[in-house]
């Protein structure tokens, strides 16, 4: 866990940036086996393609939403406004998930019915039961085999359309759909594929792509040249270009709501475990809010009694009036006592271009 803070001196700002460069120095040992784990996903995607490695399909129309790097895209808010746009247009809707962190020993776990939620956070994994909460009346599976979870919700829900959430390298399925998510403030990390980069494949594997949508555009800079290089790496390629805004304020105790503008001079303390947790500072700062600290832990982080009372009393050093968190967070704080001054922000997806293209592409298609 780490500190960022709003208020950071320049000396500060020169000893992260000592930091990054202490870093690079030190993952550069890591770059050969970062060109080996490159081959190796070139590989198995070759013998997906070829048939050589066997892949399944559904009686169902797939749908893959995807990234390229590892996790902080903004995926998961997609996937849920791309699951209510399909119900809305009368799509029985079901989504699939890995589940990643979770510790239910079985190897399928139904995270809801679509009327009832069927696991907890820690059993089925955040992500999930996030887009559970906010997809109601469709049923939400996870497992590592998505084949199974897709066959289970199809014969208990007579589902026609499958989501599969973070699939772009679940090949073992097939899909109708594969839609690509960029960051477009970083769409390919460091340029590295893992372990030294967060790049789970080659630029290159854009490809296998129907649709590349674009987050977080309006903090980025050289979209049109992102968006260049991508058609010259898939030509053709269909992009979209998406923001995320807030759009309410939870409070996790009572569910009261409140307008994100209520944060405007308000004195916060902020708290994530997400993938981009600059981005949820940055949101709140531009929304007015005046950020005292941000707790930062680890992606799908599990809170403790202990750290959260810890986060309660920082906050009192702080004289932050609010404890604002990340709905991802919310579904694991919201289990504690200790969440009186505890709100989420719930962020949805806001079109900057190409909508017209994902109704053709993706919903009509």
């Amino acid at each position: 866990m780490y500190v960022f803070s709003s208020s950071s001196s320049e000396m500060e700002r020169r000893l992260a940036t000592d930091r990054l460069s202490w870093m690079s120095v030190a993952l550069a040992p890591l770059i050969p086996v970062s060109h080996l784990y490159g081959l190796v996903m070139r590989a198995r995607s070759a013998l997906y393609a070829v048939g050589l490695l066997p892949s399944r399909s559904l009686p169902v129309r797939v749908v893959s939403i995807g990234n390229l790097t590892l996790g902080g895209t903004g995926k998961t808010p997609v996937v849920i406004a791309l699951a209510t746009a399909l119900a809305a247009r009368g799509r029985r809707v079901g989504i699939v998930s890995r589940g990643y962190g979770r510790r239910h020993p079985a190897t399928l776990v139904e995270v809801s019915d679509g009327q009832s939620m069927r696991s907890t956070a820690s059993e089925s994994g955040d992500e999930p039961v996030l887009i559970a909460e906010r997809c109601p009346g469709l049923p939400v599976a996870v497992a590592a085999d998505r084949y199974q979870a897709g066959r289970h919700l199809i014969d208990r829900f007579q589902i026609d359309t499958l989501l599969l959430d973070d699939g772009f390298q679940h090949q073992r399925l097939r899909r109708d759909i594969d839609v690509l998510i960029l960051d477009a403030t970083a769409p390919f990390g460091n340029g590295y594929v893992f372990p030294r980069g967060r790049l789970r494949e080659c630029p290159s594997a854009m490809q296998r792509g129907t649709m590349v949508l674009l987050t977080r555009t309006r903090r980025a800079v050289g979209v049109e040249s992102l968006k260049a290089r991508i058609r010259d790496i898939a030509p053709g390629m269909p992009i979209g270009a998406v923001d995320f805004t807030p759009s309410q304020l939870i409070h996790l105790e009572s569910g009261r709501t409140e307008h994100p503008t209520a944060l405007r001079g308000e004195r916060v303390m902020a708290v994530s475990g997400i993938g981009n947790p600059e981005s949820f500072e940055a949101m709140l700062s531009a929304g007015g809010a005046v950020v005292a600290a941000h707790r930062v832990f680890s992606d799908h982080h599990e809170y403790s009694v202990e750290e959260v009372q810890q986060l309660a009393g920082h906050a009192d050093e702080l004289g932050a009036t609010r404890i604002v968190t990340t709905e991802k967070d919310a579904v694991k704080l919201k289990a504690f006592s200790e969440k009186t001054r505890m709100w989420a922000v719930r962020i949805d997806v806001e079109w900057v271009e190409g909508f017209e293209e994902w109704t053709r592409v993706v919903l009509n298609n």
